[in-house]
């Protein structure tokens, strides 16, 4: 009945919020003791609460009893379910104030906000950059480990991220899963399929302080401070001389191996 009359008689003596059973504060209060009764006996990783442990064990036993009708993809949990079909849906509920982004999950607009409010939470302990997420930061660790541990099983090259694997493989399948809508044209990165879009629209974010001119991509800007800075970052080794682009070194090169192709 108290769902109905709204009464909550427990409250939690450490932060004050109600609850309408006392088997939901049970539950709660163990965040705050760090309780954690549920333990898996086969890793020994433990939980708050029996529900959890059970969707754990699905690791373990391989179980993925939610799947998706469309595409067939499975899940552990009915909610990452629920999270996957706004890829087909092209629900996006969670929408910045700032700047109208919208996101598939909560957590991702919690993560975006961040690049407004200039947060970075994660910070590296031995060079001290910082990050907006966990794994940005637990991936830029590795740089100080030299730790490598995604290996691709086709020419043994290995990778700090998992997303840089998945990248590399596109070199061995061909795999050009990013197409344009407007052209057809297909790319192996997202990232590169954005830049190809700025051909249509017209858009050239990055612009020279100096003198103006804009560019589509950071590294054309980069080039272009070249000729502000008289920088020539590329040496040939064999004579000295030095270039501002690496393509023009390429060339010189030839000069001295005699390749005129």
């Amino acid at each position: 009945m108290r769902i109905h009359t709204e009464e909550k008689p427990f409250t939690c003596k450490y932060c004050g919020k109600i609850f309408s059973h006392k088997g939901n504060l049970k539950k709660h209060i163990r965040i705050h003791t760090g309780e954690k009764p549920y333990t898996c006996q086969q890793c020994g990783k433990s939980f708050t609460q029996s529900e959890r442990l059970k969707i754990h064990m699905r690791i373990h036993t391989g179980e993925k009893p939610y799947t998706c009708q469309q595409c067939g993809k499975s899940f552990t949990q009915s909610e990452r379910l629920k999270i996957h079909m706004r890829i087909h849906t092209g629900e996006k509920p969670y929408t910045c104030q700032q700047c109208g982004k919208g996101f598939r999950q909560n957590v991702r607009l919690k993560v975006h906000i961040r690049i407004h409010t200039g947060e970075r939470p994660f910070n590296c302990k031995q060079c001290g950059k910082s990050f907006t997420e966990k794994g940005n930061l637990e991936g830029h660790m590795r740089i100080h480990s030299s730790e490598k541990i995604f290996t691709c099983q086709q020419c043994g090259k290995s990778f700090t991220e998992k997303g840089n694997l998945k990248k590399h493989m596109t070199v061995h399948t061909g795999e050009k899963p990013f197409t344009c809508k407007q052209c057809g044209k297909s790319f192996t990165q997202k990232q590169h399929l954005k830049v190809h879009m700025r051909s249509h629209t017209g858009e050239k974010p990055y612009s020279c302080t100096q003198c103006g001119k804009s560019f589509t991509e950071k590294r054309n800007l980069k080039l272009h401070m070249s000729v502000h800075t008289g920088e020539k970052p590329f040496t040939c080794q064999q004579c000295g001389r030095s270039f501002t682009t690496a393509i023009n070194l390429r060339c010189h090169v030839r000069i001295h191996t005699g390749d005129h192709m």
